[in-house]
């Protein structure tokens, strides 16, 4: 395929073009799927057809869940992972917040809700089962659904609230696959029985407890809050509501991480992402922000212009227009898009998951005050009118309607104190090693604070090997067989810290080589790179250009300017072994001629395997494989490198990449 202008100026690659989509253009199929969210920016605060799932409360001491559905894109019965109807997916959110793909283990994420959703269990297993995360069910103990008593005597079916706790345990799933989920079910939305509920989530064990209602203040919150909130050593999130400028409770209490929203678009930045404030200066919809009249001001708050607690802590995507997908049965008829502060919270409450047990004896909602430099700062938009503005606007450093930020990995929500500085581990990549056989990996770290000395732990390891405090050098006699999910540490004298975490493989020593392929994320579907290391936009789901299989593929260049993209993994083969690396390429140029313009390079450390230029374009894919034998027993870079001159475009486009050893 070549993409020339009439002129024969150089245009940009396809997936760029896809940006500027007319959104009403996208609107026009009744859906608005995962590559259309760029051109849905325009209208992400300007307002779309939504509808409340719960009924507002009708009295004090009363809540209601805070899940708005979109109802201008029908419900469908069948999804595609990132494709048509629209809602951010896994992969989506963790690209926009750059979490670690592999984490949370055996932790368990609450979620408290009024009312019954008979159908949570097989939604949210049709949910999974569709973007390819592990299974979650009662059997294998993933999943558990109570009474706020820690019992089976579920309360009656509520069609909304039903909507409420689909929307929440998707969230959960989306952002930690690994989490266990446990959902308590109130008797009904008064607060004295929501309240009860998070106080059995505590006592069956769960350190990460999301809060996805609110409803006015009164006099009696600072009692609730010592009731129900007062749990240190656990991190609670609470939704700051969807009506714009203004304070709900529980968001409130000064116990909680309260959690406001935002409007995520995909941008062209490094990043990828954009946010800004979910609301309008008109106010009346959007996150819920300001001070309130009777919560006192916890000690880790700074801001001068409320004398008592301000709402809120930090934020995410709660914008219905850069909405979610999510799965509901009971009271709708298969995939829909939410959004609303009930989203952000469960979100929040998920990231403190990844981030690791929170220390006892005090209150994670201080953690990302003492790691601000760690969060993504929103510094645009408004949830109304107030005085002082940051109550309500959007600016530099905290505001109410977006805290401190939204994610931008896991360390803000990390314990320990802090002066800001960031430590980041590289992923050394997935690590065969035969049994019996010895191992030699240097783990990588930097602070971004200068004269830093660094300390390094490892969990996970496989048998006989170990880590050196000090130089952060994993060395040992690999004793036992088996697969082994390792997490490196490093800190620094501050308290700030890093972590990443991949698969060790221990092979049988039955003799000879055990077959085993060594790369991770092989086919690119998980969404984003890790544990490959790439250049930013590389990693595409977009049809632009086809996937070999599958919906995701590596796409180097296509530009048509001076740009160089890259794509790298490294991997140990094991002593003795034959080895080979191979992949599917597939080369589209709107070159002519035979000139190589635009290269590229294929490396096994600094040995060149393959080059190939805009020459060598042809339909389709074809399938490439080369020798590693020569690099048996030891660590070794494959590393992709394309490099675009300034003429028309060329597109290298990788995928089902495999290092098989035997």
């Amino acid at each position: 395929m070549r993409y020339h202008s009439p002129t024969g100026s150089r245009l940009p690659r396809p997936r760029r073009l896809l940006a500027a989509l007319p959104a009403l253009a996208m609107a026009a199929t009744g859906l608005l799927g995962a590559t259309a969210h760029a051109a849905s920016a325009a209208t992400a605060t300007s307002g779309v057809a939504t509808k409340r799932v719960c009924a507002a409360p009708s009295h004090a001491g009363q809540m209601a869940c805070l899940a708005l559905e979109r109802t201008d894109i029908a419900q469908q019965h069948t999804l595609a992972p990132n494709a048509t109807p629209s809602g951010y997916g896994p992969s989506d959110l963790a690209s926009a917040y750059k979490l670690p793909s592999s984490a949370g283990s055996g932790a368990t994420v609450a979620i408290i809700d009024a009312n019954d959703d008979p159908n949570a269990e097989s939604d949210l297993a049709t949910y999974r089962s569709t973007y390819g995360l592990p299974a979650c069910t009662t059997a294998n103990g993933c999943f558990k659904k109570v009474d706020q008593r820690g019992g089976t005597s579920y309360p009656a079916a509520d069609s909304g609230w039903a909507g409420e706790i689909s929307l929440d345990v998707d969230m959960v799933s989306a952002i930690c696959p690994n989490c266990h989920i446990l959902l308590v079910e109130s008797d009904d939305a008064n607060m004295s029985n929501l309240g009860a509920a998070v106080n059995e989530a505590v006592t069956l064990g769960a350190k990460y407890v999301s809060n996805s209602y609110g409803g006015s203040e009164d006099s009696t919150d600072p009692s609730s809050d010592s009731s129900y909130f007062n749990h240190p050593g656990v991190a609670i999130t609470v939704s700051s509501g969807d009506s714009g400028y203004g304070v709900e409770y529980p968001a409130a209490s000064q116990y909680v991480t309260s959690v406001g929203g935002t409007s995520l678009s995909r941008d062209s930045s490094s990043r990828g992402w954009s946010e800004s404030v979910w609301g309008s200066s008109a106010g009346g919809n959007g996150a819920g922000s300001g001070c309130s009249s009777y919560d006192p001001k916890p000690s880790w708050q700074t801001d001068s212009g409320c004398s008592q607690r301000t709402v809120a802590d930090v934020s995410a995507v709660a914008d219905p227009a850069t909405g979610l997908a999510v799965y509901q049965t009971y009271g709708g008829s298969g995939w829909a898009v939410y959004g609303g502060t009930s989203a952000s919270s469960p979100i929040i409450a998920s990231v403190y998951a990844l981030a690791g047990t929170p220390a006892s004896g005090g209150y994670p909602a201080s953690y990302p005050y003492a790691h601000a430099s760690s969060l993504f700062d929103v510094t645009s938009g408004s949830n109304g009118s107030c005085s002082p503005s940051y109550l309500c606007t959007a600016g530099t450093g905290y505001d109410g309607p977006t805290g401190l930020g939204t994610p931008n990995g896991t360390a803000a929500f990390t314990s320990g104190s802090s002066s800001g500085n960031i430590v980041t581990v590289t992923n050394p990549g997935n690590q065969t090693t035969a049994q019996g056989g010895s191992a030699s990996l240097q783990v990588s770290a930097k602070d971004s604070a200068s004269g830093q000395s660094l300390s390094y732990s490892a969990s996970g390891l496989p048998t006989g090997l170990s880590i050196n405090s000090s130089t952060g050098l994993i060395s040992g006699t690999a004793s036992a067989a088996g697969t082994y999910s390792v997490t490196v540490s490093a800190s620094d004298t501050t308290g700030a810290s890093g972590s990443a975490s991949f698969t060790w493989t221990v092979t049988g020593s039955s003799g000879g080589c055990t077959s085993a392929q060594l790369l991770g994320n092989q086919g690119f579907e998980t969404g984003s790179a890790a544990p490959w290391s790439a250049t930013s936009g590389v990693i595409d789901n977009s049809s632009g250009e086809a996937a070999h299989s599958g919906s995701w593929k590596a796409w180097l260049d296509g530009y048509g300017s001076a740009h160089t993209d890259t794509l790298s993994q490294s991997v140990t083969i094991p002593a003795g072994c034959k080895a080979s690396f191979s992949f599917w390429l597939h080369i589209d140029t709107a070159e002519t001629g035979s000139t190589a313009y635009d290269n590229l390079t294929v490396q096994a450390n600094s040995t060149t395997l393959a080059t190939f230029s805009n020459v060598n374009a042809a339909n389709g894919y074809t399938l490439h494989t080369y020798d590693l034998s020569s690099f048996a027993g030891k660590t070794v870079t494959l590393k992709f490198t394309g490099t675009e001159d300034s003429s028309l475009q060329t597109s290298f486009v990788i995928d089902d990449t495999a290092a098989n050893v035997s």
